[in-house]
């Protein structure tokens, strides 16, 4: 079997707007939460959320590009070309018949559906539409302008499976180079869901956070006062590669992708099973495709978004698959900090174990003063610092709505 590396890194993300600002502010514990920005929030439940700051898309885009992409596209734009940079992909010369992109996102472009709904009705019902507004809003946008600005005629598409849909992205990047299908992808995913429609939405559902009185702190993964997952936004792109391709062209290797799980809860619409038997098959699959035994698992980057019934799903799937390991792994939530980057989620969280595998240390859990007791205090949920360990393997865990479950296994690259 092909084996499979990543070669680049790229990000923007409500702890910075590029990779090494991202990694900072996670190491050292910062929270991206504060108040919304992006609409009048005065009628709503949440009013806060982990927004992207100090973001100009002047600074990015010329205006004729800015008229067809929706924000969601912008961020996917932004961390693919950091990425794709970071792998040194400007000076290569590969074959682009052999090199795709598959890139995610949950919900597309909500913002752009928004407006021109809102214009339309604004305008006494004539239908004066952008020529832009369907290809500005489809969830597979972003994947086809990637593949238009760097002529990559490989398989191009998008992954929809709401907050799993980046590591779905991911593995089937990494299948596909397995089974030779290609060389090279640039994958990932990107959100942008914090406008009225987005919190709105999940308002009605019970699935924020309403802690306006304590917003910096209300992601709160396996607290026992948590109250719902905080909302964020920003893009994640790695460059996966086969690794005799990256060998050849002398390029730098994070770690090696060695497995990818995948399964469904065939529960319920949104709340998981009650004792995480989709998230035990998935890491079941995880570790199986993988070829590795529990044991060598040294950190779990948890889907961890702060809903009750979700964090004790995880916990107790986790127990289950890892038995007495359980308890010697490090075990973080960086929802903590990012907030719940929906389908983006998965591709900034592999990233974060990518680089603790890199440096050697884990990303903390932010807010977690008391576990709660169902969850088990004896777990290592990493609370409120960064620790430091050797760090050989470790998972990135994304479920999402629908019952969808995915688990990428990433391990130290050893050059042999």
């Amino acid at each position: 079997m092909r084996r499979v590396v990543v070669t680049g890194l790229g990000a923007i993300t409500p702890l910075g707007n590029n990779l090494q600002d991202f990694w900072n502010a996670l190491i050292q514990g910062v929270s991206g939460s504060d108040w919304i920005t992006h609409f009048n929030t005065e009628k709503f439940k949440t009013r806060f959320a982990c927004e992207v700051k100090h973001y100009n898309p002047q600074d990015h885009f010329e205006r004729k590009e800015l008229r067809k992409l929706d924000l969601y596209a912008q961020f996917a734009m932004i961390a693919a070309h950091e990425a794709y940079l970071d792998a040194d992909l400007d000076q290569a010369d590969i074959n682009k018949d052999r090199a795709g992109v598959i890139w995610a996102s949950g919900i597309g472009g909500i913002g752009t559906f928004k407006n021109e709904i809102e214009g339309f009705v604004e305008a006494g019902r004539t239908p004066r539409f952008s020529p832009f507004f369907i290809p500005k809003m489809i969830s597979d946008i972003a994947a086809g302008h990637l593949s238009m600005k760097y002529g990559y005629r490989g398989p191009n598409y998008a992954t929809v499976s709401a907050c799993a849909s980046s590591t779905n992205a991911i593995i089937d990047a990494f299948n596909l180079i397995r089974l030779d299908m290609a060389d090279l992808f640039i994958s990932g995913g990107s959100e942008a869901a914090i406008n009225e429609a987005g919190v709105g939405g999940f308002n009605s559902m019970q699935a924020l956070s309403t802690n306006n009185e304590e917003y910096k702190s209300a992601s709160r993964p396996f607290a026992a006062n948590r109250d719902g997952f905080v909302m964020g936004e920003g893009g994640a792109g790695l460059i996966l590669e086969e690794l005799e391709h990256a060998r050849k062209r002398g390029a730098k290797i994070y770690a090696e992708l060695i497995g990818g799980g995948m399964s469904a809860d065939a529960y319920h619409l949104t709340a998981p099973h009650p004792e995480g038997a989709g998230a035990i098959l998935v890491m079941k699959n995880a570790l199986r495709d993988a070829k590795i035994s529990p044991e060598e698992v040294d950190y779990i980057n948890v889907h961890g978004t702060a809903t009750p019934l979700g964090d004790l799903s995880e916990a107790r799937a986790i127990k289950s698959v890892f038995g007495d390991h359980a308890y010697n792994m490090n075990i973080s939530s960086t929802k903590s900090m990012t907030g719940h980057l929906l389908g983006a989620a998965g591709a900034i969280e592999s990233i974060a174990v990518i680089l603790s595998i890199v440096n050697d240390i884990v990303p903390p859990t932010i807010n977690l003063e008391t576990v709660d007791p169902e969850v088990d205090p004896r777990l290592n949920l990493t609370p409120n610092k960064a620790q430091q360990r050797k760090l050989n393997i470790g998972i990135s865990n994304t479920f999402g709505f629908g019952g969808h479950n995915t688990s990428a296994v990433f391990r130290k690259y050893n050059n042999h």
